[in-house]
């Protein structure tokens, strides 16, 4: 059997073993790359490298930097303050952390970072108003990724930059703006903060389906801090959520930005070594390592060049903007369920603007619908690292996640194609 053919059975058996639940996911995960070595599909120089990877090291450092928060007296002082505003609502309560969220996420280029960032938050409103994490996590983080790349900053600047390159490399002869984004894609800045507040909340489950992974600081069980300790959590947190948005223009990686950060938090004693090693996720790394492995195995396999020379084939005749912006936006989507968004992205705008040269049509239209497709993956730790991350937080396993995400994402489809395409038309 040709590697492809190995690498797709390996991953329908590792989707099999999440949806049984019947080994722990990050178990599940490393074993997943062992196989992936095993038979041939990867190197094991290229396996090792992802324990190292950039959004692993992100994703392990970030929740000791939250939970060193979550130790400072801040996030009481914050939460009380929140709840006597809401009037000890937790509807509004809920509603105002969807809505910083969703801030966040403007700004910053990580979901990821958004989510750990409101995640200490959300444990106490957890508390206090005795609601399951179950219940607010995946709305949360469905508003973290689907709302990132909307407005002209953070992620929507990178991307743009990403998108000129290729336009410029195919001499298509237009420039692709940051604002592009806002333009096709400003109705989910309202329409995705309502669907958390409503169906969201309601769809998600009343109990966690598996235990919680993530280990966050109990209001109760919270003992008092030194006073330069809780001033330095507080301090080393906005440090490096600050350096974490403006750090590549200085030259520093956002992966270690939070490295730093977290060492921080131990040697100024917000956590002691014992509390930052129970703080990291090490089952969702884990999980997260076997996902990213999968995803790259899939991707350096052929299985997107494949499906995109196909794609370029069969639509190279079509002549209906709404069509080609369904095609668009559906594979990208799908794909995007077992590989890494940028990584679907980058497959894809190549085959947009061969196709656009081929048929006469404009292409922003277009690769914003591929952006929106690739962001409302939701249903498998695959799509993005935020979703191992949201997981852990929730107790949610990949069933949950499918019955939480299906019917909004046909919802979210639907309103992109009909609206993105007609306000930037392919025609």
């Amino acid at each position: 059997m040709s590697p492809l053919t190995i690498c797709i059975i390996i991953f329908v058996i590792s989707i099999l073993l999440y949806a049984t639940d019947k080994l722990p996911m990050g178990v599940v995960g490393l074993g997943t790359l062992a196989a992936l070595i095993l038979f041939g599909c990867m190197e094991e120089k290229e396996a090792l490298t992802y324990f190292a990877n950039k959004n692993v090291i992100l994703l392990m450092s970030m929740f000791v930097v939250s939970t060193g928060l979550s130790r400072t007296s801040l996030i009481d002082k914050f939460s009380d303050t929140v709840t006597k505003m809401t009037g000890h609502s937790f509807k509004r309560t809920f509603f105002c952390y969807i809505i910083l969220v969703e801030i966040l996420t403007s700004f910053l280029n990580s979901p990821l970072v958004a989510f750990s960032i409101v995640l200490p938050l959300l444990v106490s409103m957890c508390e206090e108003y005795d609601v399951p994490p179950s219940k607010v996590m995946f709305p949360v983080g469905l508003v973290a990724i689907a709302c990132c790349c909307i407005l002209p900053f953070g992620a929507s600047i990178q991307q743009t930059g990403v998108y000129n390159g290729f336009l410029e490399s195919y001499q298509m002869g237009i420039t692709f703006k940051a604002t592009d984004f806002l333009i096709g894609r400003w109705p989910f800045l309202i329409i995705v903060p309502v669907w958390a507040f409503t169906m969201g909340f309601k769809l998600a489950p009343e109990k966690s389906p598996v235990a919680i992974s993530l280990v966050t600081v109990s209001r109760n069980e919270k003992k008092p801090l030194n006073r330069f300790a809780d001033i330095a959590g507080v301090v080393i947190f906005f440090a490096v959520v600050i350096l974490f948005i403006c750090g590549d223009k200085i030259g520093i990686s956002s992966w270690l930005v939070c490295f730093v950060g977290a060492l921080a938090i131990i040697v100024c004693g917000v956590l002691t070594m014992k509390e930052a090693v129970a703080a990291l996720p090490i089952n969702l790394a884990a999980m997260l390592v076997g996902a990213l492995a999968m995803a790259g195995a899939l991707s350096s396999t052929g299985a997107g060049t494949v499906i995109g020379n196909a794609l370029a084939s069969a639509i190279g005749g079509i002549q209906n903007g709404y069509l080609l912006g369904a095609i668009f936006f559906i594979i990208p989507f799908l794909l995007t369920q077992v590989m890494q968004n940028q990584a679907v992205m980058g497959i894809f705008v190549p085959i947009c603007l061969l196709t656009c040269q081929a048929i006469g049509a404009n292409p922003v239209g277009l690769m914003i619908m591929i952006t929106a497709g690739a962001l409302t993956a939701f249903m498998t730790p695959m799509a993005t690292s935020a979703i191992p991350a949201i997981m852990g937080a929730g107790g949610y396993d990949i069933k949950s996640l499918v019955k939480q995400g299906w019917i909004q994402s046909l919802v979210f489809m639907v309103i992109y194609i009909l609206y993105t395409m007609t306000v930037m038309p392919a025609f």
